[in-house]
């Protein structure tokens, strides 16, 4: 629930699907986080999102948002890069920015947005090596607020480039069961979609 008009009843009410449909967290804005994490005392973890979502924050601001973000309950971080460095070539600069968040982040659970929808093949995988070492936790596809999210194609590829242990989050645009069954086993371990938990309601599968 990151719609800019998220009103506190709408993260309430995604607080109580995720823990009655056991999703791993409930991702949501940072100014409820504090609210949403005494409201779900720990029955869920609560995630946050961090350069939300253009990712031109300066590093100092994204680490007092991480900071500010931890102290305030959050579980997990969902940092978005710098796109434009990536762009530029300054691979060092992205990857000392989310070395810089990971320090910020005191042991949370922290992804890297890498927008896969504005990046070119070479840099995909540029970026699978840059967050493989950079002591995150997962490479993420997308806001889910650019032109594109998650696809099939940039989870296999992710899956082929990924090391030491890093994780694949899929996300954006995921609206069915069939293609998140799909994602999962081109190797992702996390989705990040509202879709499907509406689906499962609405179908009354659980």
């Amino acid at each position: 629930m990151l719609s800019p008009t998220a009103v506190w009843d709408e993260i309430k009410q995604i607080c109580d699907d995720g823990i009655k449909y056991g999703t791993a967290s409930v991702c949501i804005p940072p100014s409820y986080v504090k609210s949403a994490a005494r409201y779900v005392s720990g029955r869920i973890a609560v995630c946050t999102v961090i350069g939300f979502p253009n990712g031109y924050s300066t590093t100092s601001s994204k680490c007092f948002e991480t900071d500010d973000a931890v102290k305030n309950g959050a579980d997990e971080i969902d940092m978005v890069i710098n796109i434009g460095a990536l762009k530029y070539s300054r691979f060092c600069d992205v990857e000392y920015e989310i070395k810089a968040v990971r320090r910020a982040c005191e042991g949370k659970i922290l992804k890297v947005i890498i927008e896969t929808c504005l990046l070119t093949t070479e840099e995909k995988i540029a970026m699978c090596g840059i967050v493989s070492g950079s002591g995150a936790d997962f490479i993420k596809t997308s806001t889910g607020f650019a032109s594109g999210g998650a696809t099939f194609e940039d989870i296999e590829l992710f899956a082929k480039h990924v090391s030491g242990g890093l994780k694949i989050k899929a996300a954006g645009g995921i609206s069915s069961i069939g293609d998140a069954e799909r994602f999962i086993a081109l190797g992702a371990s996390r989705l990040g979609t509202s879709r499907i938990v509406k689906t499962v309601k609405e179908r009354g599968i659980i």
